[in-house]
């Protein structure tokens, strides 16, 4: 009898499903007990090995915590400047980024010979999962990994509300809900409309909610279809993470908040009496 491990089951259904995936011509499979936990001090090794192996001309990743961690220290190893939060491309060499939290749009020309790039998964049409038949081989012999740093334990937060980075519907609060007992209200109408829930930084920094719920330049960047800020002023670092959803709607006590100028419907009254309101009318 053979034992197969649980990530020997996960690795099997994430090369089944990237090989399906239209445009996806060949998948290198590296398989090793010490990447566990995805650390970036032992996953650059062996991208800095197959780099070399197969002299790759751009190596992108999402901008997401990961993407960020671990393609500059790709970078710095290969000697060449990295290009983060991609927005779109022109050719193989000329990439369109956000700059100064997304006020500033920069086009840039990159004369390296690695492009090394994170994009904004947000501001991209999603890939084809079918029409593809790519093939898949083992990498070769996995570098030697550092013990600079030791994966220990993982805690995911566990919800039946949608993941906020792909939710269709995302509904945040700001420091206008003034505590975390007033979230309530959020997630009630978050649950009626089949929403995510996120936040400001300002009411993460206040405690009301976990940080993994925050939403803008140093939180997560989302775009969904339908953004409700409730209790947001509209900081520049906020709208840098949701000003690209296709419908934003605000409400708001102050008539002069940023976030309206931003807003395609807004609402200009208590959320603690209209919320609920609406909540109940749903």
């Amino acid at each position: 009898m053979r034992l197969i491990r649980l990530s020997d089951v996960f690795q099997i259904q994430a090369v089944e499903q990237l090989s399906k995936v239209k445009g996806v011509t060949k998948i290198l499979v590296a398989d090793n007990g010490g990447f566990e936990g995805y650390l970036p001090e032992r996953l650059t090794p062996i991208i800095v090995a197959s780099q070399k192996q197969f002299n790759f001309t751009h190596i992108i990743a999402g901008a997401s915590a990961f993407g960020k961690s671990i393609l500059p220290r790709v970078a710095a190893k290969l000697d060449v400047s990295a290009i983060s939060d991609v927005i779109g491309i022109k050719d193989p060499e000329t990439f369109v980024r956000t700059i100064y939290a997304g006020n500033a749009i920069m086009t840039l020309k990159s004369t390296e010979a690695i492009k090394i790039l994170t994009v904004r998964g947000t501001s991209f049409e999603a890939a084809a999962t079918e029409g593809g038949s790519a093939a898949h081989e083992k990498f070769g012999d996995v570098p030697s990994l550092t013990d600079q740093s030791t994966f220990v334990k993982q805690e995911l937060s566990k919800s039946d509300r949608p993941e906020l980075s792909s939710a269709k519907k995302v509904i945040s609060g700001g420091r206008g809900m003034k505590n975390a007992d007033n979230f309530k209200i959020l997630y009630a109408l978050a649950d009626k409309i089949g929403a995510a829930v996120g936040a400001s930084r300002a009411a993460v920094d206040a405690g009301y909610c976990p940080n993994d719920l925050q939403v803008g330049q140093t939180g997560k960047i989302v775009a969904p279809e339908l953004y409700i800020a409730i209790g947001i002023s509209g900081a520049i670092q906020h709208l840098a993470g949701m000003k690209d959803s296709k419908t934003i709607v605000a409400i708001n006590k102050d008539p002069d908040a940023p976030i309206f100028q931003v807003a395609d419907l807004g609402l200009v009254a208590d959320l603690f009496k209209v919320v609920p309101e609406m909540t109940q009318k749903l």
